[in-house]
């Protein structure tokens, strides 16, 4: 794939604190081509979650434009964004966000709620989710009754019953051990290379961010340099 996934042009972000008015994101620009494994990085502050949040349609620029696959997110109402979220994202959280009470399948089957799928075809679609993240014997388990990187294996699969183009995480590995983390970002890297997913990944570590293709910079807004990971011959963490 050649054509940007994701497109960010001459875009500004603040907020207010206090009487003060902070700019997170300054005239920022970045093209992330589809089918790509982005890592994105920065000091606290730089402005990573807004930028993610920017893209994921949670939230809207003072300024400039956001293009996801083809759609520009900048003119779109809340309930417009809404439906295009359920459409064509897939999140994934540093601290998982399931529903305790619902097993496995029932909360991978959760977004799946706002589709025009029928009940067994949403009952199919989270079934492969789950067997693509190797969840097939667990799907009727609670939360409680799994492992930390089992629960980030489930939400992985949640963020992609819907199949979307774009997935993005937010420090999906910061509450898992090493071992239990590399697993994870193997498996995303999978998700990628098998599926095509436009990955952009949110992350302090900079072992987790080696799995990636390329490595985003974030400081205080504005995009500094890009690393080139597929020039490494060996994949991180081993």
């Amino acid at each position: 794939m050649t054509e940007p996934a994701i497109s960010i042009t001459h875009v500004t972000k603040t907020y207010q604190r206090g009487g003060e008015t902070l700019r997170v994101l300054d005239e920022l620009d970045l093209q992330i081509l589809g089918g790509t494994f982005y890592a994105l990085m920065g000091p606290s502050g730089s402005g990573k979650t807004t930028l993610l949040n920017l893209i994921g349609g949670l939230d809207h620029p003072d300024s400039g434009d956001v293009v996801v696959g083809g759609d520009s997110l900048t003119s779109m109402s809340a309930g417009e964004l809404a439906r295009w979220r359920a459409d064509h994202v897939g999140f994934v959280f540093q601290g998982f966000n399931l529903l305790p009470v619902l097993t496995a399948l029932e909360n991978v089957e959760l977004p799946l709620l706002l589709t025009p799928l029928k009940k067994a075809q949403r009952r199919a679609q989270a079934e492969r989710a789950l067997e693509l993240v190797g969840l097939t014997d667990r799907m009727h388990h609670k939360p409680r009754e799994l492992s930390g990187g089992q629960e980030q294996r489930v939400a992985i699969a949640r963020a992609i019953a819907v199949d979307p183009a774009v997935v993005l995480a937010d420090e999906p590995t910061g509450d898992l051990d090493r071992h239990t983390a590399d697993q994870v970002l193997e498996l995303l890297q999978r998700l990628n290379r098998e599926l095509q997913k436009t990955i952009l990944m949110v992350t302090h570590d900079p072992v987790a961010a080696g799995y990636a293709q390329k490595a985003i910079h974030l400081d205080k807004g504005k995009l500094g340099r890009i690393d080139d990971n597929r020039k490494a011959t060996v994949t991180a963490g081993h």
